[in-house]
């Protein structure tokens, strides 16, 4: 592979190669052993996300996300590389800014994204497009919009964009006024169902909008307006309307009921409603070649909010009934759709059990067709005009990569992670499943450390993944991996609750929460003793989110185990009312407190029952979230303070729901190491 514009590490490689080399027995003598992971690995590992195909399908753009160890920060560049794999370019190269989203200009010859630059007052403005020519020079900024542009999408004839833009909040402004500066901000006034949202925080009458902006004008105009959210806007191939997803119930705060809209692309038109299912239609949605048609992804009665099994519809967009498309599948489909050429199929992606495929379908009906196997995760598919594809494709031992999908055949083009992993020793990653005690059939994965032992007794660790809908899969995980290279045997569970089973298994803990997933979680720890893998003097439990609010149910039910880690999870659920951001969840499954208090009680229970833990556990979380308030084991970290149980509670300032600044994500799974490491790791060991 030919990498240009190359840095200073690549440089002194290239220099290497041209010095003489040892014999080649003494090369092999060199070669270093292999080794477990570390936590400083965490620092070397690089995200590769949103692989762009070129409208020619000669290139890939993706984007690169590093840490800067030093700056304590994380980075993005934009990356560009060839379709054979031979040649791979470095596109952008800003310390103070990440780049992210980037798309092509239907000509090819441009190459769009996302990013804040310039100074402090520029950067409040929020990201911006910024444009490449890929014949050569410097990025020009395109848009300057004091909102800021979160989402934007190319015309077909490449003179326009739509772009995502929220509205201006006034209160920015406040300290540049003349004399204003350390002046009290005004008050935060609410009146609104849904009033706070993680990360977004406080939430007033600012809303987002779409807005048309002409390229060569530099000049924008306001597309949509109103007390509505507009996202995922898209082009008809013949350039006349743009479709888009929104709510527009006469509360949208309290029902989730997303439609599919159209409105021509001009400013003063009116938008057009496709759909009327009762519940969420979204996904981005993606228009037939012929601009007649639109595809999406409709989801379930807005009472299963939590519990989506998303399904491909297709609508006309002249309006008329959907049809839905995956109806026999019960497995949930994933974006983005793509059409062929002819318009006579659709590929798209299945959440299946513990792994996600590419998938077509012909747009009539029939069977679908698998496009990838194996045991493994692809997600953002790309596909340009010719019908090629580039998407991302990760594995349990392998960091997501993009891939070329072709005939068939996957075949990998980025080498991202190739050389830190080059020396690291990883756990091996099986498939189990289990009977839970009602029956029920219970998979999972199991980690084994790498001088895992056929025979042998392992301090064994139940890691539970939140949602619940999602899933554990045959993705590379940082924490699996480094709590198996410590030593210990990772089992990952798909309770109850979680995707990639069908629509019966997903919905089942409706409105019983911490009942069948405990159930289904002892049944993997009981599978794992009984096959003489875990040691049951030797169990630890944890999780994040609901697998930390997991952690509180199951060590409420089962004293068995030694150690516990509860990150940004709760028990007191009725205490959770009103300070999340779950108030419509809330409503619709369990009901008010007033109304169905016995239910708020029963899944309550391992705050009003926390007598009942002897674990010593440790509780974490960010300052500032929203989603799961710190107030959640602030609670349980005071009750089993309270009854002399072995607890510590540790916040991280400005933190959100997920911990992102790096050298408190560091803290974090070292904390994780320490905790587990006292209880479950015998003195010598």
């Amino acid at each position: 592979m030919r990498t240009r514009l190359l840095g200073s590490v690549s440089v002194i490689a290239l220099i290497l190669t041209m010095l003489p080399g040892p014999t080649p027995s003494a090369a092999a003598q060199a070669t270093p052993a292999k080794r477990p992971l570390s936590v400083d690995d965490m620092a070397k590992q690089r995200e590769v996300r949103d692989p762009q195909l070129s409208p020619d399908g000669k290139w890939i753009a993706y984007v690169v996300g590093t840490i800067d160890v030093e700056k304590d920060r994380r980075d993005s560049d934009l990356w560009m590389i060839s379709w054979d794999g031979a040649d791979r370019i470095r596109l952008t190269s800003t310390p103070d800014s990440s780049e992210s989203l980037p798309r092509w200009s239907p000509d090819g010859r441009y190459l769009a994204f996302l990013a804040s630059r310039g100074d402090e007052e520029e950067k409040k403005k929020g990201g911006q497009v910024w444009l490449l020519d890929r014949r050569g020079g410097e990025a020009q900024k395109l848009t300057d919009l004091k909102g800021g542009v979160s989402d934007y999408s190319w015309s077909p004839d490449g003179k326009r964009l739509v772009l995502v833009v929220k509205d201006f909040d006034p209160n920015s402004e406040l300290e540049k006024k003349e004399g204003s500066k350390g002046k009290t901000r005004p008050p935060i006034v609410i009146d609104r169902y849904h009033f706070k949202q993680d990360r977004d925080g406080y939430l007033g009458s600012l809303h987002t909008h779409l807005q048309l902006f002409d390229v060569d004008a530099r000049k924008a105009e306001v597309l949509t307006s109103g007390n509505y959210d507009e996202k995922d806007a898209s082009w008809s191939p013949d350039g006349r309307l743009i479709a888009f997803v929104s709510n527009h119930e006469k509360d949208p705060d309290r029902i989730d009921n997303t439609d599919i809209f159209v409105v021509e692309a001009k400013a003063g038109a009116e938008p057009r409603q496709l759909t009327t299912f009762p519940g969420p239609d979204g996904g981005r949605p993606s228009w037939s070649p012929d601009s007649q048609s639109i595809a999406y992804l409709q989801g379930d009665e807005p009472k299963y909010s939590a519990y989506n099994l998303n399904k491909l519809a297709v609508v006309r967009a002249a309006g008329g009934q959907p049809r839905l498309l995956t109806t026999s599948l019960d497995r949930a489909v994933q974006g983005p759709i793509a059409w062929s050429a002819d318009g006579k199929t659709l590929t798209f992606v299945v959440q299946d059990d513990r792994i996600t495929y590419a998938a077509r379908m012909p747009l009539a009906g029939g069977q679908i067709e698998k496009l990838t196997t194996g045991r493994r995760v692809v997600s953002s598919p790309s596909a340009n005009r010719d019908g090629r594809f580039a998407l991302l494709s990760a594995t349990a031992n392998e960091p997501a990569e993009v891939h070329a999908l072709e005939n068939g055949n996957l075949r990998r083009l980025t080498h991202e992670n190739d050389g830190w992993l080059a020396n690291i020793l990883l756990a091996t990653t099986e498939d189990f499943s289990c009977k839970a005690k009602d029956g029920t059939e219970v998979h999972g994965l199991m980690l084994e450390p790498p001088s895992y032992a056929a025979g042998r007794k392992y301090p064994t660790l139940l890691s539970i993944h939140g949602g619940p809908n999602g899933q554990d899969e045959h993705a590379f995980s940082f924490d699996r991996q480094l709590l198996a290279a410590n030593g210990y045997v990772v089992l990952a569970v798909n309770y109850r609750g979680s995707a990639g089973r069908g629509n019966a298994y997903q919905k089942a803990i409706f409105g019983d929460w911490g009942n069948k997933e405990v159930v289904d979680l002892l049944a993997a720890v009981d599978y794992a003793i009984a096959g003489g893998v875990a040691d049951p003097e030797r169990l630890g439990i944890g999780g994040w989110s609901y697998g930390g609010i997991l952690t509180d149910y199951t060590t409420a039910t089962d004293p068995r185990f030694k150690a516990a880690i509860s990150g940004a999870g709760s028990a007191l659920q009725l205490s959770m009312y009103g300070t999340d951001q779950y108030i419509s969840q809330y409503d619709l499954e369990l009901g008010p407190p007033w109304k169905n208090l016995d239910s708020w009680i029963r899944v309550s229970y391992p705050f009003l029952h926390a007598d009942r833990i002897k674990t010593p556990t440790l509780y974490l979380g960010g300052q500032s979230d929203f989603n799961v308030p710190i107030v959640g084991g602030e609670q349980m970290y005071q009750a089993l303070k309270s009854m002399g149980v072995d607890t510590q509670l540790v916040i991280y300032p400005g933190q959100f729901h997920g911990i992102t600044t790096p050298s408190y994500v560091r803290d974090r799974v070292e904390r994780y190491l320490a905790w587990y490491n006292k209880y479950l790791t015998p003195k010598g060991q």
